[in-house]
This record gives C-alpha cells, sequence and structure tokens, in this order.
C-alpha cells in the first residue's frame, strides 16, 4: 500500500469524478485517507452554545449554507510494522436517517485495491455510529480475519452500556440511532475487542491516546516515524474550531471538557508543526495548524501528486 501504488489503483471505468482517497507517508508509516461521503447535518449541530446570528455570520464568511450542510466524513488506513490499521469505520447503512452519500468505505477501499482481510487492527476514536456503523454492514465480518483486534479505550465500551445524552443537542433520531448502533456493534465483536486506559501502541510508531471530551473514552492517533507525525483527532476538531474553538458541537457528551481538549490539541500541533487530519474536515483534510491570536488557523497541505 504505498503511494506510487496507491495513485494507479481503480483502473480505467472508475465512476467517480471527486476523488475519494489521498496517499501520504509519514516517515516509514504508509498513510491513506478514505473518504465514507458526507452527512448532510444541521448547522446549529457546530454551535449550539453560540448566538445565532454569530454563527450564521462564520458561516457567511465561510460561503457555507446557513441552515444544513455536508460534513466530511474521513476514515484513515495505515499500514506499519506488518500490520494493516484502519483507524475508524465510517457510517455503514442506516435507512433511518436517510443519509445515503455516507457509507461509501467498502467500496472505496476495494476500489483502492484494500482487500478487508487484509486489516490486522481496527482502532476506533471512539464508538458514534459514523464511526463504527462500517463494521456492521450485512457481509462485513465475513470478510474481516477471525483473529482481527479492535482497539477501543475501556471508557468508552464502559459509557455506551448507559450512554447519557443529557449535555448533547442532536437532531431527533440519533440518540436512539447511536445507541443501538453501539449496542449491535458490542454483540457482534465482543470478542474481537481489545481496550486500553490511557495509551497502547498499536503497530511501531502508531499510538492511540485517551482524551475524553466528546465522548469519555474518545482518543486520538499519533503517527510517528523519522521525524515526521500525524494526529488523527477523530471528532475533537471540526471546521468551525479553529476560529471558534470554544463552541460547543451538538454531538459532544461533555462539550466543556471537548473544548479543552481540542484547545490543547490545536496547540499541540500548533507548536509541534505536525499534521492534523480529523473525520470531519473537508477531504482529505491533511494540513497543520497556526495560531491566529486567541484561535487558530487550518494550514491545509499542498496535494502532493
Amino acid at each position: 500500500m504505498s503511494p506510487d501504488n496507491i495513485s494507479h489503483l481503480g483502473g480505467p471505468g472508475y465512476d467517480e469524478l471527486v476523488p475519494s482517497r489521498y496517499a501520504l507517508r509519514v516517515g516509514e508509516i504508509d498513510v491513506l485517507v478514505v473518504s465514507d461521503g458526507v452527512l448532510p447535518l444541521p448547522t446549529a449541530m457546530l454551535a449550539h452554545n453560540a448566538d445565532p446570528t454569530v454563527r450564521e455570520a462564520w458561516l457567511d464568511n465561510m460561503f457555507l449554507p446557513r441552515d444544513a450542510f455536508d460534513w466530511a466524513l474521513n476514515v484513515v488506513v495505515v499500514r506499519s510494522g506488518g500490520r494493516t490499521i484502519l483507524i475508524d469505520a465510517g457510517l455503514g447503512f442506516d435507512p433511518d436517517l436517510h443519509l445515503p452519500r455516507a457509507g461509501q468505505l467498502a467500496k472505496r477501499l476495494a476500489a483502492a485495491g484494500i482487500d478487508l482481510a487484509s486489516v490486522t487492527d481496527v482502532v476506533l476514536t471512539h464508538m458514534h455510529m459514523d464511526h463504527i456503523g462500517g463494521l456492521i454492514v450485512d457481509g462485513v465480518k465475513d470478510r474481516l480475519r477471525p483473529d482481527l483486534r479492535i482497539h477501543v479505550a475501556a471508557a468508552e465500551v464502559k459509557f455506551w452500556e448507559s450512554p447519557d445524552f443529557s449535555h448533547t443537542a442532536m437532531p431527533p433520531g440519533f440518540p436512539d440511532a447511536l445507541r443501538s448502533t453501539a449496542k449491535r456493534f458490542m454483540k457482534e465483536y465482543r470478542n474481537q475487542v481489545r481496550t486500553f486506559d490511557e495509551e497502547h501502541e498499536v503497530a511501531p510508531g502508531v499510538v492511540v491516546r485517551r482524551t475524553g471530551g466528546h465522548t469519555p473514552g474518545h482518543s486520538v492517533v499519533r503517527l510517528a516515524s523519522g521525524g515526521d507525525g500525524l494526529t488523527f483527532a477523530g471528532d475533537a476538531v471540526f471546521a468551525v474550531g479553529f476560529d471558534q474553538p470554544d463552541w460547543h458541537n451538538g454531538f459532544e457528551h461533555d462539550p466543556e471538557e471537548a473544548a479543552r481538549v481540542r484547545v490543547r490539541l490545536l496547540r499541540d500541533l500548533a507548536e509541534t508543526g505536525e499534521m492534523l487530519v480529523a473525520t470531519h474536515l473537508p477531504f482529505p483534510s491533511v494540513g497543520r495548524v497556526a495560531v491566529d491570536g486567541d484561535a487558530f488557523r487550518w494550514v491545509p497541505v499542498f496535494w502532493d501528486y
């Protein structure tokens, strides 16, 4: 799965005009960012604690619609030390939520020449359905290795035994869908789940670390090799989080702690200059962070062809 090979995979006749995968290297670690599609969601989810007029002004400045827009949904495939690691698994398919443009992961992995049977490990940043749903699509488990290891924070598994939605501000139907998806995931994959408390090295240079905030067991994954570094931040950072890091996302179970996590992470990345990828930043979501007064600035990388 080297970047040289990825760019030629998919073959003639592949019918997507918009790119859905982007390859790069972090030292000796191969990385592939894959789009699982987009989630059309109300813009209020970006900042339910903000004055609506201020939120609308930010959207206007970003040339985004005021009512709803498409959130990117990214996952990452990593190869290090002979292991192939899938970081998060996308939405899968939930007909009750009417999200037909997400849940593309299996198709797009196949287009990139990645067989599900080659995946040795899955790392879950957390257990919201747009991060685990791809694993419970019909037929997917049968294509995965029986010795697959799924790494997730112990606090996350415990939280979903009796989840608390009292501090969230989600659209109708989402809490029930999140709850049922997490329950089904644990029923199907309990024997493959490997929990960690605070930090775990999955493969050489691939370390998952619990941050909490977005959910109690929310985690980020840092890749480090040859002096290079990249952090996959899951849902710790959203597009609005650079300009307005204190705005509360509607899917955060502890929004105040999530804001603290976000600021610490962005400060660290601004200091080190290491790359950032996150689930809901515009594809391919690869960039760096700069300090901008009391906030931050997102600096996308120049695409490497």
